[in-house]
Order: C-alpha cells, then sequence, then structure tokens
C-alpha cells in the first residue's frame, strides 16, 4: 500500500520525491497533504446562501427547506483544507508551477501538528416536496487526518538519533500522536417545517449516512523518557521507558503493488466496515416585517435573520486491526541511542520495523479485533443576515465534540472554529470574502466567485499570491445545477379577475 511515506529529513529544502515506504504514521499526514494540494466538508462562502442547494445538506440538514428552487443536483464538489508548522512548501503557490518547488523542514523548539481533511462529493441532489418539506441524497468520500507532537528541537545540523537528543535535553520526556479515517458514505435527508407563523418559520432535518471504512490508522507514542550518560567523555543517551500503539484497518493488507488500481481499489472496499451516522438540524426564520404590495415577488422564502443550529457527524467508522498493528512498552535495559538507531534506520516495510523493534523491548503485543475511531463530531451555530436583495453576512461558530465523545478511543475533528462571510450575491452570479478563524489560532482571509453553475474558491488568499504559503489553506470547486427560473416561486394571485 503505497500510503505511508517518509522523506529524507536530513534536507532543509529540496524537490519533492517520492521516497521508500516506511513505518511512520505521521508522516500519512505528509502524504495527504501533498497527494491533494489545490482541490471537505466546509464550503464556507455560501454557507447560508440560499443559491448552495444541497451543498447546505453538511452544515444543517434543516436548511434544504428554505431554498426557492423546486430542486438542485451537484454532479461533483471537491474540497481540501490543510495546516501545518512542521515544513514549509517554498517557491509555489496555486498560480505557479510545481515543479519549481521545494519545502523546508521547520527548525525550532516548538510542538509540531498537521491537520489535513479533504471531501469528494458525487451527483447530490436536492427536491422540494411542497413548500414545507424537502428531501436530499448522494454520495461523498471523506477523509481526515491528524498529526500531534509534544515540544521538541529541531535543527537543519541533525544528522542521528544522538545529535537529535543532545538539542532536546530540556525535552526528556516525548510523546506524540496521529490519526487518520477516510471513508465513503452515502447519506439521505428529510428537511420539514414544524411551523410557520406570521412572524417566524421553524425547520428541522435529519440526515442518515451509511458509511464505509476506506481507511484508519492511528499512533501514539507517550512518556518516552531519555536518559543522559557520560562515558570517557563521551555522551550518549538511552531510552528508559515509553510506550507506543500503532493500528490500522486491516483491508490495508489487501493492497499489493503487483495487482492492478482498480483491484486494489475493490479489494479495499470489499473487505472494509460498515457504519451508520447522523445529523440533526434545526433553522428559525424571522421573516421581514411590512406587507408586499401587489406587483412584489413572493416573499416566502426572504428572511431578515436566520439561525441554525446542528448536530453534525454523529458516529464513528469500525475498522478491523491489521496484521501489523502492534503495542510495544517497557524497552530493555541499555538501549542506546545508537542502537535504537542500527534497529530502525534501515527498515522499509512495518513488517521489517516490527521484526527490529520486537529485539529491544520487554512487551510487544498483537492488536487484534476492531477499533474506532470517532467522526468529527461537532456543534455549530450559524447565523445568517440579510442587510438587502443581494447583499448578505454570514457568522458560524463551530464547537469540536469528538473528543468528548471519544473517551480513550482515537478521533479526529474539524479545524473549524469561528467565521465570518459578507457576500453579494443575485441567482446567476456571486461574490464572498469568508475571513476564517481555525483551531490552531490562525487567522485566513479567503474568496469565492459564482458564476452560473459554478462555484471556486480558496481558503486563504496568500496561497494565490505568496510563494510559501500553500502548506496552509486549500480551496474547493462545486458544480451546482439550478432550473432557470424560481420554479417554487408563485405570483401574487390576489388582484387577479376571477375565473368564470
Amino acid at each position: 500500500m503505497n500510503c505511508l511515506f517518509t522523506g529524507d529529513l536530513q534536507s532543509v529544502t529540496g524537490k519533492w520525491v517520492r521516497p521508500d515506504m516506511k513505518t511512520s504514521f505521521c508522516l500519512l499526514a505528509l502524504y495527504m497533504l501533498i497527494e491533494f494540494p489545490v482541490c471537505a466538508q466546509d464550503y464556507h462562502a455560501v454557507q447560508g446562501s440560499s443559491t448552495a442547494g444541497s451543498l447546505q445538506v453538511a452544515n444543517n440538514p434543516a436548511s434544504i427547506t428554505n431554498i426557492p428552487d423546486a430542486w438542485d443536483v451537484v454532479p461533483l464538489a471537491l474540497q481540501v483544507k490543510n495546516t501545518t508548522n512542521a515544513f514549509t512548501i517554498l517557491r509555489y503557490s496555486y498560480l505557479s508551477s510545481a515543479q519549481t518547488s521545494q519545502y523546508r523542514i521547520n527548525g525550532g523548539n516548538f510542538s509540531r501538528y498537521i491537520d489535513n481533511n479533504f471531501n469528494i462529493r458525487l451527483l447530490n441532489a436536492r427536491f422540494a416536496l411542497g413548500r414545507q418539506q424537502a428531501i436530499a441524497f448522494g454520495l461523498n468520500m471523506r477523509g481526515y487526518t491528524a498529526v500531534q507532537t509534544g515540544r521538541y528541537n529541531f535543527r537543519d545540523t541533525v544528522k542521528n538519533l544522538r545529535s537529535f537528543f543532545l538539542i532536546n535535553e530540556t525535552n526528556r520526556i516525548l510523546h506524540g500522536q496521529a490519526r487518520q479515517s477516510s471513508w465513503v458514505e452515502a447519506f439521505g435527508t428529510y428537511s420539514k417545517t414544524l411551523w410557520d407563523h406570521e412572524l417566524d418559520r421553524l425547520n428541522a432535518g435529519i440526515t442518515l449516512r451509511w458509511m464505509t471504512g476506506v481507511a484508519g490508522a492511528f499512533a501514539s507514542l507517550e512518556n518516552a523518557g531519555l536518559q543522559r550518560t557520560v562515558r570517557n567523555n563521551r555522551i550518549s543517551y538511552t531510552i528508559n521507558s515509553g510506550t507506543g500503539t500503532y493500528g490500522y484497518s486491516a483491508n490495508l493488507d489487501e493492497w499489493k503493488k503487483e495487482n492492478a488500481a482498480s483491484q486494489n481499489i475493490q479489494n479495499l472496499l470489499s473487505s472494509a466496515q460498515r457504519n451508520l451516522a447522523f445529523d440533526l438540524g434545526v433553522e428559525y426564520i424571522i421573516k421581514p416585517q411590512g406587507m408586499p404590495t401587489f406587483d412584489e415577488e413572493d416573499t416566502y422564502y426572504a428572511y431578515t435573520w436566520k439561525l441554525g443550529f446542528s448536530l453534525l457527524d454523529i458516529g464513528r467508522n469500525r475498522y478491523t486491526y491489521g496484521s501489523q498493528s502492534r503495542r510495544v512498552s517497557q524497552f530493555k535495559s541499555n538501549i542506546s541511542d545508537s542502537l535504537l538507531f542500527k534497529k530502525t534506520a534501515p527498515v522499509r516495510t512495518l513488517r521489517a520495523f516490527n521484526d527490529s523493534i520486537s529485539t529491544i523491548v520487554n512487551e510487544f503485543m498483537p492488536l487484534t479485533g476492531t477499533f474506532f475511531i470517532n467522526n468529527p463530531t461537532r456543534l455549530v451555530i450559524n447565523v445568517d443576515r440579510s442587510l438587502s436583495q443581494h447583499v448578505f453576512i454570514n457568522a458560524e461558530v463551530s464547537l469540536n465534540l469528538s473528543k468528548l465523545a471519544a473517551h480513550d478511543a482515537p478521533y479526529v475533528n474539524e479545524m473549524n472554529l469561528f467565521s465570518v462571510t459578507p457576500r453579494w450575491e443575485s441567482r446567476h452570479f456571486g461574490g464572498y470574502l469568508p475571513v476564517l478563524y481555525n483551531t490552531h489560532q490562525q487567522l485566513w482571509v479567503g474568496a469565492a466567485l459564482r458564476a452560473g453553475p459554478l462555484l471556486l474558491g480558496v481558503h486563504n488568499l496568500s496561497s494565490l499570491f505568496a510563494q510559501n504559503k500553500t502548506q496552509n489553506g486549500g480551496g474547493y470547486l462545486a458544480f451546482i445545477i439550478r432550473p432557470g427560473n424560481k420554479t417554487r416561486e408563485a405570483r401574487d394571485k390576489r388582484a387577479d379577475c376571477p375565473r368564470l
């Protein structure tokens, strides 16, 4: 399975290369970041917009009722979001060629992270069942990768484990974790108006997701302790504590280099586990005040305020442990840095890594049965304000809840925290300027344009122009096909002559 890669960490800058396979779940995240650089869940620009159609399902299942079109279809939508402080991509922006790109491993004494998620939508559709009911359905592929380390120091002069340990004298306890979960889901959504009063309206919705876990993996290192010794004026280090756990889904064992890609994908999906998840949402609409004139367009879907509350991705993916999943602890005495480097540096497969590490620990236990990775469960509060016929402003808060439900199980999160998006839009065109603040305390200013069925946007405008920002940002592309006119919009008939 060509999904576990590591690079030459001795290089500070250099062109991207595809190196040999190694046993590092942390660098699985790096691979995901490289493989999806421009194309999961969040189409920030159009959140709250009536022109988004079935794209709104992932933000609030109740929102699909208050849309004036009788139907819409999203044949394809792509999105990715990524951020890291572990390395910097140089000489590359979304408007330049990747052939000249280079990278730099960031030096310094701090905690590292890599966070990536992507979403691919195929044939998502929404249909109105009158003014007070709507349904939506479709197929998605989604994936989340997260790596988080404790504080450690790194310099470009690091050549081996000893030199690494030497500059980490103040970081004697090392720890870190990595999690990855990707799945294919078919979903169905139903939304209905619960009440419709003169001044306000309340819609509610539910989405059921039938998930197939494509790939899951996790790794953790806890309390890895270093002990410094000096013999004959020579400094060395020994590992005197630490526990490591790493597991991956068994269907990855079915990926064989000698098979065709189509056969590998078929094997991957046929042996995957099936799971269920669901979303819940309500949307409260405050209607415009004042009576419409006889020649005014139907104002049924108009609003002054639109407030949405939703609980999303309630569920988890189940995976069967792969054959090389292990838990290791209790290092044997006198395991020096040179011996550890000798044991691990030449390995190229997870099986070879296990063979080497088993000789230097007292506890080496295979992991069997099943494991779970919790979905990015979150509470989303969305407020949309209509300022005029074509000008709106949207604000959203996203609070991650997956850690609360996970207990000791691995989990993945959304990186969203807060966003504000002013937008101008007509039926066929739109301009959007989302401002995002994420869980890594980064402030991004994005932009998006809509022309007819095409929606194109980026999360961080600097990744379009700056030559060193593409590792922090991402973008989205969607095709939203709607009827030529607002087919659900009814003309006011109060002034019509009675039919004889």
